[in-house]
């Protein structure tokens, strides 16, 4: 995968160099480039910005510098044999960013970063590149952040990590919170490693049974429970039928029951957490 990155603070991306994503960089894997704005502009204060038309707060970055910054950054990638740009637009007025996205954003060979700063981008810049390539407007939280460097770190490290070969275990991620399959729509539940007993604190039982029935089951459960109590609003958007019979006892337990029609689960108000 090729990524690009324009920013006015190119040393915020640093950590792209280290753990994972360093390693995929080191071993080939992982084709970055980190592009100065301000390469872009042609006075003295290296203006990237001007006041938004319509008054207000704030400024508004220019489309000059956006749009040579691109042009050069595609222009380069096409040399060196990249193909099937996506323009990724960090903002909270973007769609969320989930696993499922971060799973389609990896299967993309060459993702182009536009964190913004101020009050964002003209938007004239996205509407201009929507005409040659496919543009992800995408947020990572319901937050505003002074800038969007921030958010191209958060989106690279779960797209790299899904990359082939960046993993030590290419299975690591199929029990990952969220991950497509089983685990679509719960949170992972608690881990544990050795020692045996710490601070008088043991660990379950079943993990120590060598019973792997038992064991995926007792996982299975402490995810339901881990996604009921922090992100209820995951069981409600399931249909009943993604429950096997023992998943829907340990909902009813916990005061969940499905809806009239059987598609969805709903806890009554009346029932404490």
């Amino acid at each position: 995968m090729r990524l690009d990155v324009v920013t006015i603070f190119p040393e915020y991306l640093e950590p792209l160099n280290v753990s994972l994503v360093g390693k995929a960089r080191a071993r080939g894997q992982l084709d970055v480039h980190v592009h100065d704005l301000r390469g872009w502009t042609y006075d003295r204060h290296n203006t990237v910005d001007d006041t938004p038309y319509g008054g207000g707060p704030g400024m508004v970055m220019k489309t000059g510098p956006w749009g040579e910054a691109l042009d050069e950054a595609l222009a380069d990638g096409y040399e060196t044999g990249a193909h099937g740009p996506v323009l990724v637009v960090p903002t909270p007025s973007g769609r969320p960013f989930t696993q499922e996205l971060a799973v389609e954003l990896s299967e993309r060979p060459w993702l182009l970063f536009t964190p913004a700063r101020y009050e964002g981008i003209d938007r004239r810049v996205m509407d201009e590149y929507a005409t040659r390539m496919p543009v992800y407007e995408v947020s990572i939280g319901d937050y505003v952040l002074a800038g969007g460097e921030a958010a191209v770190l958060v989106i690279t490290e779960a797209v790299a990590r899904l990359l082939p070969g960046v993993l030590g275990n290419a299975e690591s991620h199929r029990d990952d919170s969220f991950a497509s399959g089983e685990m679509e729509n719960l949170l992972e539940g608690p881990v544990y490693t050795k020692p045996p007993v710490w601070r008088g604190r043991g660990i379950p039982d079943v993990l120590l049974s060598g019973h792997h029935g038992k064991i995926a089951r007792w996982r299975r459960d402490e995810a339901l429970r881990r996604t009921a109590q922090n992100r209820p609003d995951l069981i409600e958007r399931c249909e009943a039928s993604a429950y096997d019979k023992k998943d829907r006892e340990l909902l009813s337990i916990m005061g969940w029951q499905p809806t009239a029609d059987g598609r969805f689960w709903r806890r009554p108000p009346a029932v404490e957490e």
